[in-house]
C-alpha cells in the first residue's frame, strides 16, 4: 500500500504523490522563543520528526525546514519587562528548545532558519507583493496585505471572509482598506527592535517570515507544511494568501496538522494555569516514555496528559523491553537477518501499513504490543526449547522492533540499559523520600522473602512483597532467584 495523507486542505485522505519524484520538500513552523517550551510543543515536534523519518525510510531525499520565530511582540514584551536584550532572550530559548529536543531523540531538521537571518528576504517579498497590486503600505510605516486581492482566501480553514467580516471584533483601523487586511510590515516604536526597508525603520509581521523563508529554501511551491491546529487560521491562512497572491501557483499540495496535548482532561491554557513544560515532565519520566505517550494517539488527535497516562505508557515500555531482554538471554543467531536487507517479518509489514495510513503512530505500536504478547506467548509454551522455526520467527520479531524503533525513535537501548536507567532514576527518587530505603535494605527485604517462602511462610512473604511494591518496586522470580525493577 502506498502512503495516504489527510490533507486539511481538502479535508480527506490522499495518496502522496511528491512534486518531484524521489524528493519531498516539508516545512514545519517552529516555536516562537520567547519562553520554555511546553508539551504542546513537544507533540508537534516530535510528530513530525517521525514523518520526517517515515519519508526517508520509504526512500525519498527530504528537505526539511521548521523556523524559528525570533522576532515577536512576545518576545519584545519579555525584553521590556526583564531588560533583557531580545537577542539575549531568543538564543537562550533557542538553546533550550534544543536540548530538550535532542533529550527527546528529536533528529534536527535539515535547515533552522530564524526570521532575523532574513529579513532582506522578507523585504523583497513584501516589495513584491506591493508591485503586483496584493499589498500596499500607508502613512506612519504600515504594510498590509489585502484579502481582497486573494478571492480564495479563507479556503484551507473553511471560513468566509464576508461571514468573517461581518462578525468580526476587530479594532477599527482607518488605515486599512478591509478590517481583515493584515500586517506584513509594521514600524518600530522607541526602543523596539528595527531594520531599514523601503517604508520606514520596523520589522516583519509574523506570517509573512515563513512565505519568505520557506520560498528562501523551497521555492515557489513544495510538498509539505505542518504544524499544530491552532496555526490553521489565521497563520497559514494567510501564508496561502501571501505565497499564491504572488507566485500565482499553488503554495502547498499537502497541508499537515496535529491535534493539542490536553492536562487532565482540560485545555491546557495559561488561564487555567495547567501549562506544563517539557523540562518539568523531562524531570519526571524517561524521555522514551515522554515520546511513546507524544506517539500513542494518531497525530490529529487529541491527547490527554496525566499521571495515570503517564504509568499506562512506562508499563507498556516496561512489556517492550522485558520481551527484548527475554530474547537477549536466549542468544538469538542473528546472522542474515539484518535492518534493511529485506529480510522482515510480518511485525514489519504490520507497522508499515500504519504508518503510510496517515502517520498513524497509535496503530504502529498497537501493532509492536500484539507482537510482543505473542512473542511471550511463543516462548513460554516452547519453554526454552526453541526449534529453527521459531528461531527465525522471533528473530525476525526483534530485527523488526529494530527497524521500526528507528522510525519511531524509541526502543533503541538495549534491555540491560534501560532497565539499569530505570533502577538508578528509582533510586534516587526513593533516596529523595524521607527515610526511604536504600539498595542493601531492598536487597535484605528479598532475602527475607526468599527464606519465607523455603520455611513456607507465605503470608510473610506476602508482606514483604507488598511492602516492596508500595516502593513502585516489582520482583520477578525466576530459575536464576528474584530480580527486581523500579514501575
Amino acid at each position: 500500500m502506498g502512503l495516504k495523507v489527510y490533507n486539511t486542505l481538502n479535508g480527506r485522505k490522499e495518496e502522496f504523490v511528491p512534486l518531484t519524484e524521489g524528493r519531498v520538500k516539508m516545512y514545519v513552523c517552529g516555536p516562537t522563543v520567547y519562553d520554555t517550551s511546553h508539551i504542546g510543543h513537544a507533540r508537534s515536534v516530535v510528530v513530525f520528526d517521525v514523518i520526517f523519518r517515515w519519508f526517508e525510510r520509504l526512500g525519498y531525499e527530504v528537505t526539511y525546514v521548521r523556523n524559528f520565530t525570533d522576532v515577536d511582540d512576545k518576545i519584545i514584551k519579555k525584553s521590556n519587562e526583564t531588560g533583557e536584550d531580545c537577542a539575549v532572550i531568543t538564543e537562550k530559548y533557542i538553546n533550550e528548545f534544543h536540548v530538550e529536543m535532542d533529550a527527546l531523540n528529536v533528529r534536527r531538521p535539515t535547515i533552522e532558519p530564524r526570521a532575523t537571518g532574513h529579513i532582506t528576504h522578507i523585504i523583497d517579498f513584501i516589495r513584491m507583493l506591493i508591485e503586483k497590486g496584493k499589498a500596499y503600505s500607508v502613512e506612519g510605516g504600515d504594510v498590509y496585505f489585502s484579502i481582497d486581492a486573494f478571492k480564495e482566501y479563507g479556503r484551507l480553514s473553511g471560513r468566509n471572509p464576508e461571514d468573517m467580516r461581518a462578525g468580526a471584533r476587530i479594532a477599527v483601523d482607518e488605515k486599512k482598506r478591509n478590517p481583515l487586511d493584515f500586517t506584513l510590515w509594521k514600524p518600530a516604536k522607541p526602543g523596539e527592535p528595527f531594520w531599514e526597508s523601503p517604508w520606514g525603520k520596523g520589522r516583519p509581521g509574523w506570517h509573512i517570515e515563513c512565505s519568505a523563508m520557506s520560498y528562501e529554501y523551497l521555492g515557489e511551491g513544495f510538498d509539505v507544511h505542518g504544524g499544530g491546529k491552532d496555526l490553521i487560521f489565521p497563520h497559514h491562512e494567510n501564508e496561502i494568501a501571501q505565497s499564491e497572491a504572488l507566485f500565482g501557483r499553488q503554495f502547498v499540495k499537502y497541508w499537515i496538522h496535529n491535534g493539542f496535548v490536553d492536562i487532565n482532561n482540560e485545555k491546557m491554557s495559561k488561564s487555567l494555569g495547567n501549562f506544563t513544560m517539557i523540562k518539568e515532565v523531562l524531570a519526571k519520566y524517561p524521555a522514551e516514555v515522554i515520546r511513546m505517550f507524544l506517539l500513542s494517539n494518531h497525530y490529529r488527535s487529541p491527547i490527554d496528559y496525566s499521571e495515570d497516562s503517564m504509568r499506562e505508557i512506562s508499563l507498556g515500555l516496561d512489556r517492550v523491553y522485558a520481551f527484548l531482554e527475554r530474547l537477549d538471554q536466549l542468544g538469538l543467531d542473528q546472522t542474515g537477518i539484518k535492518t534493511g536487507d529485506g529480510h522482515t517479518g510480518s511485525l514489519w509489514e504490520e507497522f508499515a501499513g500504519a504508518m503510510n495510513d496517515d502517520f498513524n503512530s497509535a496503530r504502529a505500536l498497537a501493532c509492536v504490543f500484539d507482537a510482543v504478547k505473542k512473542g511471550n506467548r511463543l516462548l513460554d509454551e516452547a519453554k526454552g526449547g526453541l526449534d529453527e522455526a521459531l528461531s527465525k520467527e522471533l528473530g525476525l520479531m526483534r530485527s523488526d522492533i529494530r527497524s521500526l524503533a528507528e522510525i519511531l525513535g524509541i526502543f533503541l537501548l538495549s534491555p540491560a540499559a534501560y532497565f539499569a536507567a530505570k533502577k538508578e532514576k528509582g533510586m534516587a527518587d526513593l533516596a529523595a523520600e524521607s527515610g526511604a530505603a536504600t539498595p542493601a535494605e531492598i536487597e535484605d527485604l528479598i532475602r527475607q522473602r526468599a527464606e519465607a517462602r523455603k520455611a513456607r511462610d507465605f503470608k510473610r512473604a506476602d508482606e514483604i512483597r507488598d511492602q516492596l511494591q508500595s516502593m513502585k518496586i516489582v520482583l520477578e522470580d525466576g530459575p536464576g532467584g528474584t530480580t527486581w525493577r523500579f514501575e
